[in-house]
């Protein structure tokens, strides 16, 4: 570049627009020559050519004709900081204005000048959300991260309801306790949570309890119970379904299952039918996210024999005919051996499919 400067002095514009590639047509629009060329012009083009490869900034823009005088600007934002207007929208001012046969400037106008002095900003205050963490939750095998949800059960009548809680094991889709209650409260899931995590004797600091951020899940009384009991707890995102998937598809299971009557006549009607479907559910409901294996066996440790003697069999059936198995011998799926809520950036090969 220091040569090319040298150069610029004894070279004219046409050289010197080539070197700094500056079109001659842009340097003749900002630097129109008038008159006939004097001593030393050359040298002034050239600097004036090298002045064009600095970023040119926007162009100075001309006051509209229709624009309002300074002193005008002032009267009108005069009258917005008075005590009559100060609480006052444009379009009101302008409409009383009017009616007093006064006439300042267009409603538009008067934003603009507002704007101009950073006077329009919301007077109301807004609440602010908080950012809530997305919840990244694994589990390498049973009874290390549990998932619990409240779902209503319509009762009778319009607007009656009965209350099923329900605490699901993630990895294995296990149901492992459930009640139904007459209402929805803190102290009935306390209980509820109490109960089912002394039943399986779970050692202090192993489990970790999801919910989503519901009244009782939040509740000082639960929250209490689960620091006692050394469990950790975590919670889905505001209105982000989301974040408990697996309780909320044991829920549409319940709901979709054939014989689900669209309303109890009771709550031990409730519970009479749940007595039957939970069963079902984790003893004979073959799960597409486990290999359509049954909860129980991933829960307890089964799937690994099961699918030996499931493998035995589909062998046998190859050895047969092993034409009727076009591109290879058959192998079963095995469950997953993590399972995530929200599989973290950084997982392997194992991530599972959405739920």
């Amino acid at each position: 570049m220091g040569a090319v400067l040298e150069m610029l002095p004894t070279t004219g514009v046409e050289f010197a627009c080539q070197g700094l590639g500056v079109s001659r047509a842009t340097f003749h629009r900002h630097h129109p020559i008038e008159g006939p060329a004097r001593a030393g012009s050359l040298r002034s083009q050239a600097e004036a050519a090298l002045a064009l490869i600095q970023p040119l900034g926007p162009p100075e823009r001309r006051r509209s004709f229709r624009a309002l005088s300074s002193q005008e600007e002032q009267q009108v934002l005069d009258c917005l900081h008075s005590e009559r207007f100060q609480d006052c929208a444009p379009a009101a001012i302008v409409a009383t204005l009017l009616d007093e046969n006064v006439y300042h400037c267009s409603t538009r106008t008067m934003y603009r000048i507002l704007d101009k002095h950073s006077e329009t900003r919301e007077r109301r205050a807004h609440r602010i959300h908080p950012v809530y963490a997305k919840p990244e939750l694994v589990a390498n095998g049973p009874n290390e991260v549990w998932s619990w949800d409240i779902t209503k059960l319509r009762g009778p009548v319009k607007y009656s309801y009965f209350y099923l809680y329900v605490i699901l094991d993630i990895y294995s889709r296990y149901v492992v306790g459930w009640t139904v209650q007459q209402r929805e409260s803190d102290d009935l899931a306390h209980d509820f949570i109490e109960e089912t995590i002394l039943k399986y004797d779970i050692p202090p600091g192993q489990l970790l309890l999801h919910a989503d951020r519901g009244k009782v899940m939040r509740s000082g009384l639960v929250s209490t119970l689960l620091e006692n009991l050394t469990v950790s707890r975590t919670h889905s995102r505001p209105y982000v379904s989301n974040d408990n998937p697996y309780s909320e598809s044991q829920f549409r299971t319940l709901k979709y299952r054939p014989g689900f009557p669209d309303r109890f006549g009771c709550c031990q009607d409730s519970r009479a039918f749940c007595h039957q479907f939970f069963p079902w559910y984790n003893q004979q409901h073959r799960h597409s996210g486990l290999g359509m294996l049954t909860p129980e066996m991933v829960h307890f440790g089964q799937a690994k024999e099961v699918l030996f003697k499931q493998q035995v069999v589909m062998d046998t059936a190859y050895d047969l005919h092993p034409e009727r198995f076009v591109r290879h011998a058959p192998k079963l799926k095995s469950p997953p051996l993590q399972v995530w809520i929200n599989p973290p950036a950084t997982a392997g090969e194992q991530t599972p499919k959405p739920h």
